[in-house]
């Protein structure tokens, strides 16, 4: 009997052609040391707690928020930041929901129409309130609002649409109820939403800010920061519900991508932000470009130049 001689596997060749191999240039870059902060550094900060450390053994001073006593020990229950108000002593958590307080400024997203009012995602534990008695109405008439506004609600604002508002106050369960009656708050038409964390806000007087490299930011106390392009006249009759659909240049687009890269790499590093931080880091990035912005090598580098503009500016 004739056995069938089975032709060994072909190597199976494949050819590209050398317009795909001229696209398949890779990024490659080396690996670096992460930095890790020794022991003895950590324990110069006296003011970074975990769960347990005690903060005081002085019985003068006030439990706040995030601590507890034990055995007449001031004791830390959550990782943080100590705050000391007078004898009032609390810790700030470095990541937590947002906990709003009356005046703060946030960006927030439509989750839900309901009777007479919208529910708005703003990043804290539960959905926020925005009732439509607190908000303008188109032409910033002045009356009391009828069943016929109720029914053109979605006309204002419906669900996924972006706001910037302000808290109004408080309920008793921790939901938060907001207001837009003041004409720099409002629906927000194109740009760019950051989310971050809450805690890397810092509190200032105002958080619109136009910056001089043509785009303007406002940073939500929530952590939510909206980038946008820096707008001519806007038409106070539209009462807040103005969003301009406009084609974005590509050079504004430029800016706000780099930007939103700054933005990113700041809170990696865990800095605070504000207008003079961010135009900072802005300005320290030019030498970059805009996708190697968040590369680790890169972006230690831009928060370093940035922190040394800051330390300058302090001193």
């Amino acid at each position: 009997m004739h056995q069938k001689r089975c032709k060994p596997p072909s190597k199976s060749r494949i050819r590209l052609f050398p317009s795909v191999q001229a696209n398949m240039a890779a990024d490659m870059r080396l690996a670096t040391i992460r930095k890790s902060a020794s022991a003895f550094e950590l324990k110069e900060r006296k003011d970074l707690v975990v769960p347990g450390d005690v903060i005081t053994s002085d019985t003068g001073f006030m439990r706040g928020h995030g601590t507890y006593v034990d055995e007449d020990k001031l004791t830390a229950s959550v990782a943080g930041e100590v705050q000391r108000v007078d004898k009032l002593i609390c810790v700030r958590p470095l990541k937590t929901r947002f906990n709003g307080e009356v005046g703060d400024v946030v960006v927030g997203r439509i989750t839900e129409v309901q009777q007479k009012r919208w529910k708005v995602e703003t990043n804290s534990r539960l959905d926020s309130v925005l009732l439509l008695s607190s908000v303008n109405l188109p032409g910033g008439e002045l009356r009391r609002r009828s069943a016929e506004d109720e029914l053109t609600m979605r006309e204002y604002l419906q669900e996924g649409d972006l706001i910037s508002a302000e808290v109004q106050s408080v309920f008793s369960d921790g939901a938060l109820s907001l207001h837009t009656r003041s004409l720099k708050y409002g629906k927000l038409g194109q740009g760019v939403l950051v989310q971050l964390s809450p805690s890397l806000i810092k509190r200032q007087k105002t958080h619109f800010h136009n910056l001089p490299c043509g785009a303007s930011i406002i940073l939500g106390n929530n952590g939510f920061v909206w980038l946008y392009p820096t707008p001519g006249q806007q038409e106070e009759e539209a009462g807040g519900f103005y969003t301009s659909l406009e084609p974005v240049s590509l050079s504004d687009r430029e800016v706000i991508s780099r930007l939103r890269n700054c933005l990113l790499a700041l809170a990696a590093h865990k800095v605070l932000l504000y207008d003079t931080s961010v135009l900072y880091c802005y300005e320290s990035s030019f030498q970059h470009q805009v996708k190697d912005i968040l590369k680790p090598e890169v972006m230690e580098e831009i928060v370093m130049l940035t922190q040394q503009k800051l330390l300058e500016q302090e001193g």
